[in-house]
């Protein structure tokens, strides 16, 4: 029996509460990461988001369809945690605005490595909010005196890169897989990246405070074990180009939460940019069914 479509406005909005959770964290994660190092950091949450999923989907791994759900959970888990090694280690040599600017080229890459590997060109409207909405990450986020490209950049433009053959992979397997061991399979393989790299890719040093204790629950529980399951979940009935516009909203989320945290401002520079943000992603969400098949 076909599995029945599930109403645009329920898609769209599980995409908003994902990227509402990953935007939110950003503060947990920058004060956590004082008492862990990153990798480790990252392998403790894969590791614990893990173990629930394969707890909470256990009987999906005694149903059909095994092979390619794990063929395709290895390798989208391979370009999400590849993502993630990306990020931190350019971080290392480039600034946290343009690394968020050039981490924000995963959705303008998403619409082009679409058309690509599906020959079949984005919907224009789709376009057109990606354009508006990567505008207003650049104002967001790259600062208004002259950028400069170094090695740490050219690093964080190969976490684009993952990050946007993750969603593209997602979308490939989403609607044809046990979606259960999908996530699970995915979740662990990011776990077993970062056990074989943490404790030689960079010095190891962990500190059990509070804050780390919560971070990791957080991110583990929310903003892994939830959040791509709901990111693959609502990819059967989404475009990866449409999945990836709804992405734009993640700076703009973190500065809410910043602002509610820590009473963080923002220039009149970097509101222009937010109200580009929201003005994408309303753009392509006004047009009602219009994209809302696979891409």
């Amino acid at each position: 029996m076909r599995e029945q479509r599930p109403a645009g406005w329920l898609v769209d909005g599980s995409l908003v509460v994902m990227t509402l959770i990953w935007g939110a964290t950003f503060v947990l994660v920058k004060r956590a990461l004082a008492d862990a190092s990153t990798l480790l950091f990252l392998t403790i949450r894969f590791a614990s988001a893990a173990c629930v999923l394969a707890i909470v989907f256990r009987k999906d791994f005694r149903s059909g369809n095994l092979r390619n759900s794990v063929r395709g959970g290895v390798l989208a888990g391979l370009c999400l945690f590849g993502g993630y090694v990306f990020q931190t280690v350019g971080l290392r040599y480039t600034t946290a605005s343009k690394a968020a600017f050039l981490t924000g080229f995963t959705t303008p890459m998403v619409a082009v490595l679409s058309s690509l590997v599906y020959r079949r060109a984005p919907q224009f409207i789709e376009v057109l909010g990606v354009a508006t909405a990567f505008l207003g990450m650049a104002l967001m986020t790259i600062p208004s005196d002259r950028l400069q490209i170094g090695a740490g950049d050219l690093i964080v433009s190969a976490c684009a890169v993952a990050y946007a053959l993750h969603i593209l992979v997602t979308g490939r397997f989403a609607g044809q897989v046990n979606m259960g061991v999908f996530i699970t399979t995915q979740i662990a393989t990011g776990a077993v990246v970062g056990g074989a790299t943490f404790w030689w890719a960079e010095p190891v040093r962990i500190r059990w405070t509070f804050p780390l204790i919560f971070a990791l629950a957080v991110t583990s529980l929310l903003a892994t074990a939830v959040g791509f399951s709901i990111q693959t979940w609502a990819q059967r009935w989404s475009s990866p180009t449409r999945t990836a516009l709804f992405f734009t909203l993640e700076p703009v989320f973190a500065w809410i939460t910043s602002y509610l945290v820590a009473g963080e401002l923002l220039s009149g520079r970097a509101a222009v940019g937010a109200g580009l943000i929201l003005g994408g992603v309303l753009l392509v969400e006004l047009k009602g069914s219009v994209g809302r098949s696979q891409s």
